[in-house]
């Protein structure tokens, strides 16, 4: 049976890796994103190819009140989401925190955390109206285990561990399913973002072992949509065989 997915941060990485298992499956999609032209071109690349229905909406999650507009304006056959994949945010920098970037420190939180908020407030209540739905947080490592300079971000995702548990609770009457999946070290821009486009720097994070890809956690994420009714998974930590924890990885 064909479901409404939203996925937010759709053009790259996870989002992007959950698009194309959710539209070879053939369910419908609401892509959100910043980048317009990336977004449009995934869009239309998935609509053709699986022949399913894909809205493109550009928005930045940061803002609330895009967030809210973008939403409100969804038409009749678009407003009933089935599973929302709350995926956007971003790391921004890796200093000790007495040498912090404060815009960083911004960039995060609003990303990762506020973003994550806006888009479930408006999102959830048309779930609830239906008495069904599910909702899956991309979480972390990093909100499992603080790190050396990892301060904010580590914060953040602590946040969302956090706030899933408060959404598997207050949703539990509504028969809302609420997932988190929470992945180590993922090869995807992540590390570009966080070194602000140094290459080198970024490449260096997977040097000597092998990596999770962004497939391997969009499997998970489907995964868990695929469950009996009655089934919910609450949260999935997941690693590459090289990672033992945050800072413990196995390199060549």
């Amino acid at each position: 049976m064909s479901k409404t997915v939203l996925i937010t941060g759709a053009t790259s990485g996870i989002g992007k890796a959950c698009a194309h298992i959710f539209a070879r499956n053939h369910h419908n999609l609401i892509l959100c994103g910043r980048r317009s032209p990336l977004l449009h071109q995934l869009s239309d690349e998935l609509e053709k190819k699986h022949k399913i229905k894909v809205l493109a909406l550009d928005f930045d999650i940061r803002k609330r009140f895009e967030v809210e507009k973008s939403i409100n304006m969804l038409k009749d056959e678009w407003r009933n989401i089935d599973i929302l994949v709350n995926n956007a945010g971003l790391a921004a920098g890796l200093g000790p925190i007495h040498e912090g970037e404060i815009d960083d420190w911004e960039k995060m939180i609003d990303s990762n955390l506020k973003g994550l908020l806006y888009i479930t407030r408006f999102v959830s209540p048309m779930m609830v109206e239906r008495n069904q739905g599910h909702i899956i947080n991309i979480g972390s490592v990093a909100g499992r285990e603080t790190y050396l300079n990892g301060n904010v971000y580590c914060a953040t995702k602590y946040a969302v561990d956090s706030l899933t548990k408060a959404m598997r609770i207050d949703l539990l009457p509504y028969n809302i399913k609420v997932s988190q999946i929470a992945p180590g070290a993922v090869e995807t821009e992540f590390s570009l973002v966080r070194f602000k486009g140094d290459a080198e720097k970024a490449a260096n994070v997977y040097k000597g072992f092998h990596p999770l890809q962004a497939e391997d956690i969009a499997d998970a994420v489907y995964y868990t949509t695929t469950l009996p009714p009655h089934v919910n998974i609450n949260d999935l930590l997941i690693m590459p065989t090289a990672q033992a924890s945050a800072t413990n990885i196995m390199r060549k």
